[in-house]
């Protein structure tokens, strides 16, 4: 199992880590990764968005700025919003990316949480299914040919234009990103490509069922089992201790989601809520190194074995020396922890 991490480039903070301005939250970003790849993990994503509390409206070019000063780490898109993108210009940034990373570079394309892209864009949320379907289409066939004949709905029309530059890796690898419909998760299968699974609440055992919906839609369409990677993007912390690092993650995290509820028709967060979904059957992966790597043994024999898992620590932001700290012993403790699969920190989570 890979292990890695996620970021949204949050910059609205949580009242007790005081003001930080965008530069020095992007600067703090890069060391961040930067550390990640000293620490040993494997991956570090950057995801999509238009918002104002977020800076990561670019992913490709942060992720650039990492390349640069990361050895072995592999960068992704946490995830590209392919439906309000040209596949075109998707294509060249992460191929770019990976000729400067040495080869390090990972598309993960989905259609977003939030809506803001649409009409910043000029695209109609009603096209929502169909723009995915098709920009999906388009960036595999870009990824497998140069010179590419392709016709859609929403893009004009491409007539054997060549496609540059090309990546060191081929293929270039294209996730897809998930949350709980069905269909997602037969056409993922069905085109025979790597799933990441966002997983940010309730119970990780109601995927289960999905999940094997994707295996099956592979299966069926002749791909094989290695061929069908399962990945999990889940909200989480690692700090010395259980309780230290529930103290610390919480107020950001009822932070965040507060605000986003408060346009999503949510109820406020509460501490009994939170605790909930750090228990064994929920989707929060925040505690002590043990803890976490006791969930993580679990979900992946609940979910049938999975590729990777990537931690998204920073739904709201902290004080950076505290993400630097947890970046450590992700890295140091858990992950080890992890890929021993120890059969002795199983039990610790299924009560």
């Amino acid at each position: 199992m890979h292990i890695g991490i996620d970021s949204f480039a949050a910059i609205s903070s949580d009242p007790a880590a005081g003001g930080i301005t965008a530069t020095e939250r992007l600067r703090n970003l890069v060391d961040e990764i930067v550390l990640a790849d000293q620490v040993g993990l494997d991956s570090f994503g950057i995801g999509e968005h238009h918002r104002s509390e977020f800076l990561d409206s670019a992913p490709a070019i942060i992720l650039a700025a990492a390349a640069g000063r990361t050895q072995r780490i592999r960068l992704n898109s946490a995830v590209t919003v392919l439906s309000a993108a040209d596949p075109v210009r998707v294509f060249q940034e992460f191929a770019t990316l990976d000729l400067i990373s040495g080869g390090r570079a990972e598309i993960i394309a989905g259609r977003g949480s939030f809506i803001e892209a649409y009409p910043l864009f000029g695209l109609k949320l009603e096209d929502y299914d169909s723009l995915f379907e098709e920009k999906l289409d388009l960036l595999l066939k870009i990824r497998a040919e140069t010179h590419v004949h392709w016709q859609g709905r929403h893009r004009p029309a491409l007539t054997g234009q060549g496609i540059y530059p090309r990546p060191l890796q081929n293929p270039l690898p294209i996730w897809v990103g998930v949350g709980g419909t069905p269909e997602s998760f037969v056409r993922a299968g069905t085109l025979g490509l790597p799933l990441m699974v966002a997983i940010i609440g309730g119970d990780p055992r109601h995927f289960k069922p999905l999940v094997e919906l994707y295996r099956e839609a592979g299966r069926r369409a002749g791909h094989a089992p290695d061929q069908l990677k399962v990945g999990l993007h889940c909200i989480g912390f690692v700090g010395a201790d259980d309780r230290q690092a529930a103290d610390d993650f919480f107020p950001g995290y009822a932070h965040a989601f507060t605000e986003i509820g408060k346009e999503r028709g949510w109820p406020p967060v509460r501490r009994e809520q939170y605790e909930a979904g750090r228990g064994p059957r929920g989707a929060l992966l925040i505690g002590g190194p043990e803890q976490v790597a006791a969930k993580l043994v679990v979900l992946n024999e609940l979910l049938g074995g999975l590729a990777s898992v990537n931690f998204q620590m920073t739904v709201a932001r902290l004080p950076h020396a505290k993400m630097l700290d947890a970046i450590e012993v992700l890295g140091t403790k858990v992950a080890p922890l992890v890929r021993q699969a120890d059969r002795r920190f199983a039990p610790l989570t299924r009560s």
